[in-house]
């Protein structure tokens, strides 16, 4: 046709006079159509980070909150009644804790990714704008300023590729909203496992105290039975000598006190003072004492073994993994790209229709094909491995409860029989057939049966707190809710 197009078929006839127009509202076309295009764009909208303004924000955190007593309101709805309590038990707390947790914040960020990776995967490829000819022609009788051949490349993906990849961006989103309930339940865990050690400390410092209190009776009474010849220097410093060491163990269990209270701040998500005037309610915790062995294990054990919030999470990785290799065999497919366009050079409209293909001579996608079958395995691996760790912590944490049921049994044994040795001995000073001094004696081991019984209630609650998070079923208050919503509640619209 000419010396600068190749020879493609001339649809329109030549038209000198109009190239210049023809030309000019071309290329005006080309820049209103981009124009167009950057205008529909999104737009970059910074969000700086003030270390000090969030330091104050986290500071400034409290259960006295009104959206999380709203929150709270919620969660502990059930059949359309809300149970609110001034007190703040362990339900409560741990809706504290879903509503404040840094955890829940990284998980909900990781599936608005997972999310929005879904609709990349779905969307369609853009084309793209090329120019076959584009310059200036000097080699024709009748020279051409400019030649001009706009053309759009369409991508058409083959083989169902955009299907594979939706899906498995769908499957890891799942994973990451499973992800988000196995987050809610570590923080759960982690709540329930501070405000028990902080039970525990009370507790056991209620009996130090105690203890303090009747060991500095019996040094009383022995320095003036000491000072009247009546005892040994020997045996009185003795006593002084536990009365120092009870002492020091009180000073101790004070301090696990304060750190179970700063633990249980944190496991919520709360500073340390924001618990100052709180009315804390154990009452999870004293009703488990009667707990019996667990007559459902089998089933709670298999419930577990299908429908953990993790075990979901790697089925549905799993899947993702399924679709992936999918996707890397149908890679071995090519796509075509189709490419309509429009040339003009000297008064000539040529319209245009190109193709392209990838050969897949040098390889057919093997490489890729063989890592993702890997991938799909290591899935499998991840898969098989978790639930035999569940079995293992399932079985270890039932036998230790077991265990500690029969622990604890035995020490209150202990404890019946010496409060009905202090009281045989009560009655004895009364008679006047013992002294003070051995009826104090009595009161001291019959404390000391008491603090023993009590670490064994401490081992069967923790116990039982460890099969609760391997069952991932809430044993110490069956009718809570552990749900953790996926947008965040503090910056969330209000529910009405």
């Amino acid at each position: 046709m000419n010396g600068f197009l190749p020879r493609r078929r001339v649809i329109a006839d030549r038209h000198p006079r109009c190239g210049r127009g023809t030309r000019s509202r071309a290329v005006f076309a080309c820049l209103a159509g981009g124009i167009t295009l950057v205008a529909g764009c999104a737009q970059f909208h910074p969000q700086p980070i003030s270390a000090a303004a969030n330091a104050t924000t986290l500071d400034e955190r409290g259960l006295d909150n009104p959206r999380l007593r709203k929150f709270i309101k919620i969660g502990l709805e059930t059949d359309g009644e809300a149970t609110p309590s001034s007190r703040w038990d362990l339900p409560a707390l741990t809706l504290a804790a879903l509503y404040y947790h840094p955890d829940l914040d990284i998980a909900r960020a990781k599936l608005a990714g997972a999310k929005a990776g879904a609709v990349t995967a779905a969307q369609r490829p853009n084309p793209t704008l090329s120019f076959q000819d584009l310059g200036y022609n000097a080699t024709i009788a009748t020279p051409s300023p400019w030649a001009i051949a706009p053309v759009i490349n369409f991508l058409i993906e083959t083989a169902d590729k955009r299907e594979y990849r939706t899906a498995a961006a769908q499957h890891l989103t799942e994973a990451a909203r499973r992800d988000l309930a196995t987050a809610a339940w570590t923080v759960r865990g982690g709540v329930r496992t501070a405000l028990l050690d902080l039970w525990a400390a009370r507790r056991r410092l209620a009996l130090m105290q105690q203890r303090l209190e009747l060991q500095g009776q019996l040094v009383g009474f022995l320095e003036r039975q000491h000072a009247m010849g009546e005892v040994s220097a020997l045996d009185l410093s003795r006593e002084r000598l536990m009365r120092n060491q009870i002492e020091l163990a009180l000073r101790d269990t004070e301090r696990q006190e304060a750190d179970s209270r700063a633990r249980l701040a944190g496991a919520i998500g709360i500073p340390n003072h924001a618990l100052d005037g709180i009315d804390l309610s154990f009452d999870e915790f004293d009703r488990a004492a009667g707990i019996e062995p667990l007559p459902r294990i089998g089933t709670l054990r298999r419930q577990a073994l299908l429908g953990r919030s993790d075990v979901q999470a790697l089925l549905e990785e799993y899947a993702a993994a399924q679709s992936a290799l999918q996707l890397q065999i149908a890679r071995q497919y090519p796509d075509v790209t189709l490419s309509p366009g429009y040339g003009y050079d000297a008064g000539s409209n040529v319209y245009l229709l190109l193709s392209a293909v990838e050969l897949p001579i040098f390889n057919q996608n093997q490489g890729p094909i063989a890592e993702a079958e890997a991938r799909r395995q290591e899935a499998a691996a991840r898969f098989t491995a978790l639930q035999a760790q569940i079995i293992g912590a399932i079985d270890s944490a039932a036998a230790n409860y077991g265990a500690a049921i029969k622990t604890l049994s035995a020490a209150s044994s202990l404890l019946a029989g010496e409060r009905s040795r202090e009281s045989r001995l009560s009655r004895s000073l009364r008679a006047g057939e013992i002294d003070r001094p051995a009826l104090v004696t009595a009161k001291l081991e019959r404390v000391t049966a008491e603090i023993s019984r009590l670490d064994a209630v401490v081992q069967q609650r923790q116990a039982l707190g460890r099969l609760e998070d391997a069952l991932q079923q809430p044993l110490f208050d069956p009718a809570s809710r552990i749900f953790a919503p996926e947008t965040n509640p503090r910056t969330s619209p209000e529910p009405t």
